[in-house]
């Protein structure tokens, strides 16, 4: 059976806890980040029992359970569906797209987020993010049956996009680095070697204001999580704690413009022109997140044994 860990404030302190329903089990650790964590409490996690979960859930207040001490790295047009809604092709894409998010814009699944006052195109990105169990030495060749030696467990992400920043200026980590823009949690599902088996099964859904935008299933993901350990590993130093966010599917609040239109940006506007116009569109697309609009997202698969739970965002003014 999977294995809830959460991070949460209790008596103004911060803790680490294992959670049984709606009641936790509190670790004798004062790690201060999520990899120091993993590395000293490995068992004594997976040893904790129910009847020692004597801390309920509503007199605490939940922390994401990434640290912000962690790297927090990032996929891009990973699945195929939102590959399509963005007007591309997949075979445009045999490469696995890579970029980061500041550790600092990492926040808990229930706290607000405050949209930008110069930010006008706010959108939304379920995504499931994998936690790192340990560091992950240079050129480590990872294979799919290799996932539980490296990987501790998996998370929900919101990889929250200022989409008005990002696309004009071609700035994806300034577009998403805002903070509040990284949702995690609400906790960190640590995974037996079975559960690994089925990270293609999790069944990630998004809704604003209570109306569906994402749904689909991880399988459609192209560049899966043992490939892009691999090639992380060629790159640079990973390390215990750290995560990754795996991309998003379709659904989200960003299209692409029609074909007319296509041409007209490409042939007719220049470049400052073409972005003033995706800008205008854009501020009178409802689907944009607007102050007061809040947020739901669950990943778990359709049998319900693994659970990630479910985050709760509200968008606030400045």
């Amino acid at each position: 059976m999977p294995r809830t860990v959460v991070r949460y404030t209790h008596h103004a302190r911060p803790h680490w806890g294992v959670l049984f329903g709606r009641r936790i089990a509190p670790l004798a650790s004062g790690a201060l980040s999520t990899g120091e964590l993993l590395q000293s409490c490995w068992a004594p996690i997976w040893a904790a029992e129910a009847a020692s979960a004597t801390l309920p859930i509503d007199e605490v207040e939940l922390l994401a359970p990434v640290t912000d001490r962690q790297q927090f790295i990032c996929q891009g047009v990973n699945y195929r569906s939102h590959i399509a809604e963005s007007g591309l092709r997949v075979e445009h894409f045999p490469f696995n797209t890579i970029f980061t998010k500041a550790p600092s814009c990492i926040t808990a699944a229930d706290a607000p987020v405050v949209r930008p006052a110069h930010v006008q195109l706010l959108d939304y990105e379920i995504e499931l993010g994998l936690v790192l169990r340990r560091s992950l030495p240079a050129g480590t060749r990872v294979g799919p049956d290799d996932l539980p030696q490296w990987l501790a467990g998996v998370t929900i992400v919101n990889d929250l996009s200022a989409r008005d920043v990002q696309l004009p200026q071609g700035q994806f980590y300034k577009g998403k680095s805002y903070r509040g823009f990284g949702p995690v949690g609400p906790g960190l599902v640590l995974l037996t070697p079975q559960e690994w088996a089925r990270w293609p099964e999790l069944h990630m859904r998004l809704s604003v204001n209570g109306q569906p935008r994402q749904d689909a299933y991880c399988a459609d993901m192209i560049h899966g999580p043992a490939a892009t350990l691999s090639e992380l590993a060629a790159m640079h130093d990973l390390h215990a704690g750290d995560l990754i966010a795996t991309g998003t599917p379709a659904g989200c609040a960003a299209r692409a413009p029609g074909k007319l239109v296509m041409f007209v940006l490409k042939h007719l506007l220049s470049e400052a022109g073409k972005w003033r116009a995706f800008i205008g569109k854009g501020a009178s697309n409802p689907a944009y997140l607007r102050p007061g609009d809040r947020i739901q997202a669950s990943i778990r698969t359709d049998d319900g044994l693994i659970d990630l739970g479910e985050q709760t965002t509200r968008i606030t003014a400045p």
